[in-house]
């Protein structure tokens, strides 16, 4: 004989209650989704009602971060990534930061910790000779995923790669 699992009717009746009105607001959202007209279809989305959570339910977490930290992110990011993905947010084409102390230029594979902490690595193979401290710099994005250092006071821009 099969065993039986009984439920409680009040956590029955609350399923019922938060799914039905999920199903509700789907229903109302594909509804507004088909109207062409954007006034018209704004109109829909506003008169789409927000019911409550019922009481003792768990407050919904915050799932989209604001602006700040996602840019906050995406600078710490900057270089590691690989390609976007779809639906994801814009990536920055710059960061900007300086080269602590002082900076003589490079040669072939040299290595620079910004300030920031990050580390990036020449991959052109250029070299020159620069006298400057503490020099800002900028290190843009460039076209098919190379990357490169732009450093005030100066006319030259090698490629680079973010190693840490």
């Amino acid at each position: 004989m099969p065993r039986q699992i009984k439920y409680p009717v009040r956590a029955l009746a609350l399923v019922s209650l938060i799914s039905g009105t999920a199903l509700a607001d789907d229903a109302a959202m594909l509804r507004c989704r088909s109207i062409t007209d954007s006034t018209a279809r704004l109109a829909c989305y506003d008169a789409i009602a927000i019911t409550p959570a019922p009481p003792g339910a768990p407050a919904a977490a915050k799932t989209v971060p604001d602006q700040a930290t996602q840019q906050a992110t995406q600078r710490q990011q900057f270089g590691l990534e690989n390609t976007p993905q779809p639906g994801a947010p814009p990536v920055l084409d710059a960061i900007e930061s300086s080269i602590p102390g002082p900076f003589e230029g490079w040669r072939g594979n040299a290595r620079f910790q910004l300030a920031n902490g990050q580390v990036w690595q020449v991959t052109d193979g250029s070299s020159a000779f620069e006298n400057l401290n503490n020099p800002k710099v900028k290190i843009r994005r460039g076209a098919l995923g190379a990357f490169y250092l732009e450093i005030e006071g100066t006319n030259r821009s090698p490629r680079v790669r973010r190693l840490q």
